[in-house]
């Protein structure tokens, strides 16, 4: 099944095309050709939008906050016999009959510079800067430690807890090369070990030295070495009472997931 999939924003149109992703998700064998339309914000814009929306007939999914701009755009769907949706509606309805008051419809209100803003920015570099066992010195002042042995997902993991702004590092679990000392003592961050299994810690192994045109048959990829390291890492996060996440069959989200509720649990307790 073949799907023309139109995105109207009047901002940057990242909240719609993640709304969009998540419900496109729930089906099978759909070819989706998207047409995103991103800062629509005056009817001239809208105008030369419908002409292509006529052309290839679909979904008309939008958040525009301008009454005007939305009413021509909801009156000629209606002329073309295609829905048109406004996923937000129903969470601004209800938020407005809670408040008593209305919403302001100012377009992009959520990228405004705040302080949530800067602050993401700020985990963001931490992140960076603190990735792969370096800078220790500081480990004290991130929010969340991740240990892990080599290809178990720790940096793009990293990666997008601070998206979320939360500051990360990570610590490369290593049985030749113990971690230093000063990840034993940490007091502020929550350290939380990844784990996964060794069958698959082989295969995503030996697809990165293939990758990388390296022999693809080393210890780094032996099924005994390899099964021993989990272990002894698995030990390592047992002694020091740290919570462990497998991440076999997580994505990268549900496993960042995992470790947001950790920390929120950690805050209420």
């Amino acid at each position: 099944m073949r799907l023309h999939l139109h995105l109207l924003s009047d901002s940057t149109g990242e909240t719609l095309e993640n709304i969009a992703k998540a419900a496109l998700a729930q089906y099978d064998d759909v070819e989706t050709i998207r047409h995103f339309w991103p800062m629509v914000r005056t009817e001239g814009h809208l105008e030369r939008i419908l002409q292509e929306i006529s052309q290839n007939p679909g979904l008309v999914v939008f958040t525009l906050v301008n009454s005007e701009t939305r009413r021509a755009l909801e009156m000629r769907c209606h002329a073309l016999g295609l829905p048109a949706v406004a996923p937000l509606d129903g969470v601004t309805n209800a938020l407005s009959g809670l408040l008593g008051q209305q919403a302001k419809a100012r377009p992009g209100r959520q990228h405004v510079l705040d302080a949530a803003y800067f602050a993401r920015v700020d985990a963001i570099q931490f992140t960076i800067a603190h990735d792969d066992g370096l800078g220790a010195e500081d480990w004290e002042e991130a929010d969340i430690v991740l240990a892990g042995v080599s290809r178990s997902s720790k940096t793009p993991t990293s990666i997008y807890l601070a998206n979320r702004g939360y500051k990360t590092a990570n610590i490369p679990v290593v049985v030749e090369s113990p971690p230093p000392r000063a990840l034993f003592s940490l007091k502020k961050p929550l350290v939380v070990g990844l784990t996964t299994s060794a069958d698959r810690l082989i295969q995503v192994r030996r697809n990165r030295l293939l990758s990388l045109n390296q022999a693809p048959e080393t210890d780094y990829v032996n099924q005994e070495a390899v099964a021993r390291e989990v272990a002894w890492a698995r030990r390592m996060f047992a002694d020091n009472g740290w919570p462990v996440i497998d991440v076999t069959r997580r994505s990268i989200e549900e496993t960042a997931a995992a470790i947001i509720a950790l920390v929120a649990e950690r805050g209420d307790a």
